[in-house]
């Protein structure tokens, strides 16, 4: 697939996401925000595609957001024509275009604003050492809610909210976001790609229909209280239980071999 905005490709079972506009810091712009859902839809739809990475291009930023000069040139309409400017316009991420491949973020510099999406909405994140964390939206007199509401279900409240209010006057490290368990690993910016990598690598050893009923019970669960969650869980892995990986898996085991899994899309 050809896209303006993203390098895309695909090998080995993974699918690479890179957000192509370094000279804008990879800003999101009405292109990109279209090409977005494009490559989402196609991790979704090819049952060769396990696992998903999502990096940007340059060392110095994964996202910083929409892009502000267009906004200000009034060029910027993020969405496709007739949701462009609500909710349902946000279509950035996985999460957002309801694929339930596991999606590993490689951050390659500052994080900022839109950008947010990103980080809320990944399921394993890796920075590099120089990366970087904060919210510019009230410094520019706009709303500090989407990202902020995603990032509560990571850490806690007094992070998020110092993130909001301060407008990027502070900057949160690799370091602080990897003591806070917004990210999973903090490794020099050589490493980022090849540790990104080697995770996803180990991801694709496991049943990818498993792997992405797991993450639907699991993302899932964050929308509903214990009960009803626990509730969520029971029943998709009810609706799991006749998948031949649920066979496979075992007979595999007892036969000391490597699993032949199946193939899935979303």
């Amino acid at each position: 697939m050809g896209f303006e905005t993203l390098i895309y490709e695909k090998k080995d079972g993974i699918a690479f996401i890179t957000l192509n506009r370094p000279q804008r810091l990879n800003a999101i712009d009405t292109t990109m925000s279209r090409e977005l859902p494009q490559a989402w839809d196609d991790v979704k739809q090819d049952p060769d595609v396990v696992v998903a990475i999502v990096t940007g291009a340059g060392e110095r930023s994964l996202c910083t957001g929409f892009d502000m000069l267009d906004a200000a040139e009034g060029k910027s309409q993020v969405g496709e024509e007739g949701v462009a400017g609500t909710l349902a316009s946000l279509r950035f991420t996985a999460i957002q275009n309801q694929c339930w491949k596991p999606v590993i973020t490689a951050v390659n510099g500052m994080v900022t604003g839109g950008g947010l999406h990103f980080i809320a909405d990944s399921d394993l994140i890796v920075a590099a050492e120089h990366a970087t964390f904060f919210d510019n939206h009230v410094k520019v007199g706009l709303v500090s809610g989407e990202e902020p509401v995603g990032l509560i279900r990571r850490i806690g409240m007094e992070a998020v909210l110092r993130m909001a209010f301060l407008g990027g006057t502070e900057r949160m490290s690799a370091q602080r976001a990897y003591e806070l368990g917004l990210v999973g690993d903090v490794v020099p910016k050589e490493q980022l790609m090849p540790r990104a990598t080697e995770l996803a690598q180990k991801i694709m050893e496991n049943s990818p229909a498993a792997l992405m009923a797991s993450k639907r019970a699991i993302w899932g669960s964050l929308n509903h209280g214990l009960d009803e969650a626990l509730e969520l869980a029971w029943s998709i892995i009810r609706e799991h239980t006749n998948h031949p990986d649920t066979r496979e898996g075992p007979r595999a085991f007892a036969e000391r071999r490597k699993p032949k899994w199946q193939r899935v899309t979303s």
